[in-house]
């Protein structure tokens, strides 16, 4: 069996965890991952189905110089001395901050809870005062969002307190991560949770048939996700965030449903975060190779459960937009944070609905073309006064009418206005004003002890907040130090 080799990577045994290299394989039109313990053997698994695909992400990545504060010495190497150590290169944009690992379900796919490991973490609300604190030191640029999670954070009655503090210390978007249940059947604690100053509901959501939610949370939660959906509508909130878990097997058939249903409750729903399961250590293959779901395959899902209204080249690596940041970055003459995150990690478009129908951005606006022509005019401005920036705003402005074709542009989209109202540096006002008039489609696939990529996760912009100030990428903490900081701080739980 032919195959070339992309290229080599550090990677972890899924057994025991020990560092190990990893080579990237095409195989057959497949991308896969090889990497052989010296004590556990050899291990593979696929990494995209469509090795064409996989190299146009690879191709579509912008790298961009970040200053970012890197606080951990590194004595073991990398995944090992996350802080973040020496070697990471993206800066703390979203910050996870997990309130507790108690929960009010019992899902086999968490990552973390209470119930299985049987010792509780619940850091104090000083605690979390200080990592958040923390947050917003950070220099030159704080993190953009945190999000609580848990376990199920809403099992806090301070909540609203928490949320409050975080509005308090400026920080931009403030989200919480929930199963939807407490928010079902408790108004008046919504209520508070609103006033607060919540901005967005990452919300757990698996599709709508029953036999999906019975298969990842035990039983049919489906009528629960509706009355928190209806409970938000009926109190205003407009920034619902779907998140299925997707597998095969169990609602890999629902992809286009999902959408669908988020196009029909755009009123209240502004964004589906589809996340592939993750497998743990003690996964078999056959398991992995049975449930596994890549995002090319996602992304083919969406094309074919859309009936093509959506296309899988509508999508585009997360590290796509930094010429955006960079050429903005030029104007406001300091420091921004880029999402130089690494092309497989994730991918996502912005829809714009209108009239029942759904129109992905790409279908009126040459996205390749403008970001090009950014690049372009960026090295012009890094070193001119605010005439000469002004200037290039007039012109950006006037040739961004040639990538933009306003026979095909939704009616109520001005994105001229939106875009200058970006340049001129009202860039959170008018962001959230294109955010509100389309509906994001994304993914994350975030990596397990079996697809584990070191130049991945040096890249990692997603950070879990920890008590004592660190910060740790989102999939070396789940698949390396979760279960140590949870010896360290949590206690038994008595029965």
């Amino acid at each position: 069996m032919s195959s070339e080799l992309l290229r080599t990577t550090d990677s972890i045994c899924p057994v025991c965890q020990i560092r190990i290299k990893a080579e990237i394989k095409e195989v057959q039109g497949k991308i896969i991952m090889e990497k052989r313990c010296q004590e556990h053997g050899f291990f593979t698994d696929t990494l995209s189905n469509d090795a064409s695909y996989y190299k146009r992400l690879d191709m579509l990545d912008q790298i961009a110089n970040n200053t970012l504060e890197k606080t951990k010495v590194s004595n073991k190497g990398c995944p090992y001395d996350c802080g973040l150590c020496q070697e990471h290169r993206t800066p703390s944009i979203f910050v996870n901050i997990d309130l507790t690992n108690r929960c009010n379900m019992n899902c086999p796919v968490c990552f973390a809870s209470a119930g299985a490991t049987k010792r509780l973490y619940e850091p104090s609300f000083e605690e979390i005062k200080k990592m958040l604190e923390r947050m917003a030191s950070i220099k030159p640029n704080p993190p953009f969002a945190v999000q609580f999670s848990g376990g199920e954070p809403t099992l806090r009655d301070d909540l609203p307190n928490i949320i409050e503090t975080a509005k308090n210390l400026n920080i931009s978007q403030i989200q919480v991560a929930t199963n939807g249940k407490r928010f079902a059947k408790d108004k008046e604690y919504l209520k508070k949770v609103i006033d607060s100053g919540i901005n967005t509901y990452y919300l757990q959501f698996d599709g709508l048939n029953p036999s999906s939610y019975k298969k990842f949370r035990g039983y049919d939660t489906f009528p629960e996700k509706k009355q928190a959906i209806e409970n938000l509508r009926n109190l205003g909130e407009t920034s619902v965030v779907l998140v299925p878990t997707v597998s095969k097997g169990v609602n890999d058939r629902e992809v286009g449903d999902i959408i669908y249903f988020a196009k029909d409750n755009f009123d209240v729903i502004r964004g589906i975060n589809f996340q592939p399961l993750s497998f743990s250590g003690r996964a078999c293959q056959k398991e992995i190779e049975n449930n596994r779901i890549t995002i090319t395959d996602l992304v083919k899902l969406i094309e074919c459960q859309t009936n093509g209204e959506i296309q899988k080249e509508d999508f585009y690596p997360i590290p796509f937009v930094v010429p955006v940041s960079k050429f903005v970055e030029s104007l406001r003459g300091s420091n921004m944070p880029h999402f130089t995150t690494h092309p497989q990690c994730g991918v996502a478009t912005y829809v714009f609905v209108e009239d029942g129908k759904i129109i992905p951005i790409t279908r009126f606006f040459d996205v390749e073309g403008f970001f090009e022509y950014l690049k372009e005019r960026d090295q012009y401005i890094g070193s001119g006064g605010k005439i000469k920036k002004a200037i290039e705003i007039t012109r950006t402005l006037k040739k961004m009418s040639s990538f933009i074709d306003k026979e095909k542009m939704p009616n109520t989209l001005n994105l001229l206005d939106i875009t200058k109202g970006i340049l001129n540096g009202g860039r959170k006002e008018y962001l959230a004003k294109l955010h509100h008039k389309t509906l994001f489609i994304g993914t994350m696939h975030f990596m397990d002890p079996f697809n584990f990529d070191l130049d991945r996760v040096k890249r990692c912009a997603i950070h879990y907040a920890m008590p004592d100030g660190s910060f740790i990428p989102f999939c070396s903490y789940n698949s390396i130090h979760r279960e140590n900081v949870e010896k360290r701080l949590t206690t038994p739980i008595d029965e």
